[in-house]
């Protein structure tokens, strides 16, 4: 893990001495933040040695590093997904190459269906917790001590400090913020109205197909995190209709001039 690590900074450092201080990862219509993000360098996945590539429509499929109000960052425009085909280990490696580029915190952001009656369409719920039901982890097999303990602590997998401060940011704006509970599936079909409730009843807030495994890596590398998510469609009981990808991105795409507002300030005062 750690030679496969060294090999991808090795890349990148030939394409730039940019020194990031915070890790972005933009999801499904989510990748118009990097617009706010003053650019000295994009480098396509593609390019990107040991880097899975973006399959997803609504995923630009590049790492981008820039100053975004005044703080160093890289952003993954666009992330893996386990249902894309690529395993655990492999969708979750950029952020160990971003821990290793010097990054102290890990801000993740992703699209996902409500199941909370509460909560109505492009609503931002702030991440409090997550349950994974994606039947795998990414820290399955050989552990390497200089990446990470074997046995990572996740009761407080999302800092409680950072989401305090998002939470101030938001009630300063007049932005109303829910917070809650994101399960993790697999994908990539959406839920049955069952699966939806299902959710529920053990606890979630949302339903997404991403994020916990990126998360559960940064933990393990001790990585502080915050994750924010938009809800793109309801999963409740009288409010489920049929969804598309595209209907997603669009519902992602109308409220996420509230969350780059959160994110972009959020920064400045990590």
């Amino acid at each position: 893990m750690l030679e496969k690590i060294k090999q991808t900074i090795g890349f990148i450092k030939t394409q730039t001495s940019f020194e990031p201080q915070i890790g972005i990862i933009l999801g499904t219509g989510l990748g118009n933040l990097a617009n706010d993000i003053q650019i000295q360098c994009a480098i396509p996945y593609a390019d990107i040695p040991n880097f899975p590539v973006s399959t997803v429509i609504g995923h630009k499929g590049q790492l981008v590093f820039g100053t975004l109000n005044g703080v160093n960052v890289v952003a993954m425009q666009g992330r893996f997904h386990f249902y894309e085909g690529y395993t655990m280990q492999e969708l979750s490696f950029p952020i160990r190459v971003m821990k290793y580029l010097g990054i102290k915190t890990l801000v993740l952001s992703n699209a996902s269906g409500g199941v909370n009656p509460n909560f109505e369409v492009g609503d931002i719920m702030i991440i409090t917790d997550h349950i994974n039901l994606m039947g795998s982890n990414p820290l399955l097999g050989k552990n390497d001590d200089e990446v990470g303990h074997r046995f990572p602590d996740m009761s407080h997998a999302y800092d409680k400090g950072i989401i305090n401060k998002a939470l101030a940011i938001a009630a300063k704006h007049g932005i109303k913020c829910q917070q809650g509970v994101y399960a993790a599936v697999t994908g990539p079909c959406f839920e049955t109205p069952s699966e939806y409730k299902y959710m529920y009843v053990i606890g979630a807030d949302c339903v997404g197909m991403s994020t916990v495994p990126e998360v559960i890596v940064a933990r393990h590398m001790d990585l502080p995190v915050f994750a924010v998510s938009i809800i793109t469609d309801l999963g409740v009981i009288g409010k489920i209709v049929e969804i598309s990808h595209e209907e997603v991105i669009q519902a992602a795409n109308n409220a996420e001039p509230k969350m780059t507002k959160i994110i972009s300030e959020l920064i400045r005062e990590l």
